[in-house]
């Protein structure tokens, strides 16, 4: 399993990625017909590094924001989810924007739909020289997705290079592929995971992408041990497994592999989770997986936080997770137990 260093780091994570606006039409409406729009904070890593704070753990967010009232909201956004906000670097450009996308709520036989505004956003000029050296050596886990990779030649060359100090500052690399069609294809998004996979700990992949992208065969336990023969370096594999009834009945529950002690970690799942809102459940996963890895050192209390933190979003509004440490507890033990009170009180 990993071992983390004796010495005494600034931050637990630091997650880099952009971070957008969030639009929902109010209710179930749609967004053709909608004019009222809910305002939110969201991105993939900035919701990972956020549930891994709320539960504890001292956390940071390297990203671009346009230097305008639009990017002062997101910023309060971050420092309210208790992430620190060292490490933003602000666009004072004529071209400065902020990445937007329109999420619209799904009901049976209606699923949810996403719209991207987001090319050429401020992120996707993120340059490595506007971060300090120093930051390289403040962390115990790096985290990034394949969603930031996806974004731009240049951001993708960018966030290679800054993996690669993270890797050499002491950190451990966590990565989640979350592939994304719709940002770039099959064959692209391949190539490049191929190239960071030698020097990734931690890797977030499903089953769906093992099987498609990767062209990996067998059960999910055969890939994933395959998988870790090919690529040595790994620690620790996650992948998530959902069963949806229909956009408002889901179960959920995962596997993961301790490529170090060649063992597999699961549990039961959780059942007929009503979903409020699906969007951030799988980043509230890697977020308390890395949380029971930090804060724990093992494999079946990552997997036990990770399920709980996933089951427990997809009740939530918004991309960010908006549960502590002890609401995670109550829902492990009363998914342990198979007791739940009717009302906290």
């Amino acid at each position: 399993m990993l071992q983390w260093n004796h010495e005494e780091k600034e931050f637990k994570a630091l997650g880099f990625g952009e971070v957008m606006l969030r639009l929902s039409p109010v209710g179930k409406e749609r967004i053709s017909q909608s004019e009222t729009f809910e305002k939110r904070a969201g991105g993939s890593e900035l919701n990972v590094v956020s549930g891994i704070s709320q539960l504890g753990l001292r956390t940071g967010m390297i990203t671009k924001l346009p230097d305008n009232e639009i990017g002062k909201f997101i910023k309060n956004k971050i420092r309210y989810s208790g992430i620190s906000d060292d490490y933003i670097v602000y666009d004072s450009s004529p071209a400065k924007r902020l990445g937007v996308y329109y999420s619209e709520s799904g009901a049976y036989p209606r699923v949810p739909a996403v719209v991207y505004d987001r090319a050429n956003s401020s992120f996707t000029h993120f340059e490595m020289s506007e971060l300090e050296n120093r930051v390289y050596g403040e962390t115990d886990i790096f985290h990034v997705s394949g969603i930031t990779l996806a974004l731009s030649e240049q951001i993708r060359r960018e966030t290679i290079e800054i993996m690669k100090q993270f890797k050499s500052g002491g950190a451990a690399v966590s990565f989640d592929v979350n592939y994304r069609a719709s940002l770039w294809d099959e064959d692209t998004a391949r190539e490049t995971i191929q190239m960071i996979l030698p020097f990734i700990d931690i890797l977030f992949i499903s089953e769906e992408t093992l099987k498609r992208m990767f062209r990996q065969k067998g059960t999910l336990e055969e890939i994933h041990k395959n998988f870790s023969g090919q690529y040595l370096n790994l620690k620790v594999i996650f992948s998530t497994m959902r069963q949806a009834t229909s956009p408002t009945r889901h179960t959920f529950t995962s596997l993961c592999y301790d490529c170090v002690l060649k063992k597999y970690f699961g549990e039961e799942p959780y059942r007929d989770i009503e979903v409020v809102d699906r969007i951030g459940s799988g980043d509230a996963y890697v977020a308390g997986a890395l949380f029971g890895l930090l804060k724990y050192g093992g494999i079946e209390e990552a997997v036990r936080f990770g399920n709980a933190m996933a089951a427990l979003k997809n009740t939530i509004p918004g991309d960010m997770t908006a549960c502590d440490f002890h609401d995670i507890i109550r829902v492990i033990e009363a998914h342990t137990n198979g007791q739940t009170s009717e009302m906290v009180r």
